[in-house]
């Protein structure tokens, strides 16, 4: 049987339960605070991360994983295994998918398939957990490739911003930058869309962005199974709320409750909420354990 491994970045930022469940391998963005070059996830944690934010007068900034981290692993990689797939954040978001193309080009122990999801956080990540699944069924390279494409291509991701101040700083705000300058009551219901952040609606209040974001999402799912992520930036209160909330309206094959990266809250600041969505019928039910 062919052993594939599954290599994804720290902006899905997984739950630990489920890395460890199916193995899979993790290469960290990095976060630039001053002089200080910090992996994402593991020199610094969600919690460590917003609350420096806040506190610190310098803005951090963030990087991708350079093609030589992306070739030592794959070099480690290639010693246990005959195949590495690697769904990675969006390439409109990041240029993680450019150094893991350049690391490709100059290494050849295994095959390597590198995927741009147009995606992040569980969006990225239900991508990474299709192709982990159909690794440890020991699906060939084609059908894992495929099963992670299947499930980036249907994802929905919609989230809430207190702000749009954290994502015009990033220059990551996309479309969105059209609602710079709205009142300040004014809650963006934001989501990815063709691998960016983008507006979708103008909203009173954020409780009222959050209803309209739940109302989108159980629509998205249109009375099927799905597998379901509430993320959040340092509000679990709120994403517990929404968590039940979810799990009343959509028929959640799983569910899931993350927080945000510290490499993704950079861009989001504190207070974020959103919802993925993945429809079991659009991205395949093979459902593993």
């Amino acid at each position: 049987m062919t052993r594939v491994a599954v290599l994804t970045d720290s902006s899905a930022h997984l739950p630990t339960s489920v890395i460890n469940q199916f193995g899979i391998h993790v290469i960290p963005l990095m976060v630039l605070w001053g002089t200080e070059a910090l992996r994402d996830g593991v020199d610094i944690t969600p919690a460590e991360f917003l609350k420096r934010l806040v506190e610190d007068p310098v803005h951090p900034t963030t990087t991708q994983p350079n093609p030589e981290d992306f070739l030592l692993i794959f070099e480690r990689l290639g010693l246990d295994y005959d195949a590495i797939v690697a769904p990675l954040i969006s390439s409109r978001l990041s240029g993680t998918v450019d150094s893991a193309q350049s690391a490709k080009a100059s290494f050849s122990r295994v095959p390597v398939r590198v995927i741009d999801t147009q995606s992040t956080s569980m969006g990225l990540g239900f991508a990474v957990l299709a192709a982990a699944r159909a690794a440890a069924q020991g699906m060939s390279l084609e059908d894992i490739e495929a099963a992670a494409r299947g499930a980036a291509a249907s994802v929905r991701v919609l989230f809430v911003v207190d702000t749009l101040e954290y994502l015009h700083r990033g220059g990551r705000i996309g479309g969105a930058s059209r609602l710079l300058g709205t009142a300040f009551s004014i809650k963006p219901l934001l989501h990815l869309h063709e691998g960016r952040v983008d507006a979708l609606e103008r909203v009173r209040t954020k409780a009222k962005a959050i209803n309209r974001m739940l109302t989108l999402a159980t629509q998205y799912a249109d009375g099927q199974a799905a597998r379901v992520a509430v993320m959040h930036a340092g509000s679990p209160e709120e994403a517990k709320a929404l968590e039940a909330q979810v799990a009343r309206l959509i028929k959640c094959e799983e569910l899931h409750v993350t927080e945000l990266s510290p490499a993704l809250s950079v861009h989001t600041g504190p207070g974020t909420v959103g919802v993925a969505v993945c429809p079991l019928m659009a991205a395949g039910s093979s459902s593993g354990t």
